[in-house]
């Protein structure tokens, strides 16, 4: 979803890239919340971080606390953002609930985005 956001608000200003430290596939249920939000995601691969990928990064954000304990170390002026999220594919109960816990995090990754994009579009211009 972050990587969704990301490219919607700031392809023209950014290269953005997503991956992770292990990939866990498309989850159908991120992808109907954000295509609920206009944003269309289905197209994203789970793909897993790689050297040459940190090594071309001005920033890494990682978004749940595995990932922010299992990051890889960062080459030498990369920076590192970390959000604490919830992982809403480990939620529980009905339907319902779940795919509201999905809107959740999908309207929590909407607002983080847009407020890095616009910091980072601010020291840019700076």
């Amino acid at each position: 979803m972050a990587e969704g956001w990301a490219k919607w608000y700031g392809r023209s200003l950014f290269e953005i890239h997503s991956a992770g430290i292990e990939t866990h596939g498309k989850n159908p249920r991120a992808i109907a919340v954000m295509k609920e939000a206009g944003v269309d995601i289905s197209d994203q691969e789970s793909t897993k971080v790689s050297d040459d990928m940190l090594a071309q990064a001005d920033l890494v954000v990682t978004v749940c606390g595995h990932a922010d304990e299992h990051c890889p170390v960062l080459p030498p002026g990369t920076k590192k953002e970390h959000w604490p999220l919830d992982d809403p594919a480990k939620a529980q109960g009905t339907e319902e609930e779940i795919m509201q816990q999905f809107r959740a995090s999908r309207d929590d990754i909407e607002a983080r985005v847009k407020e890095l994009l616009q910091r980072l579009n601010n020291s840019k211009s700076t």
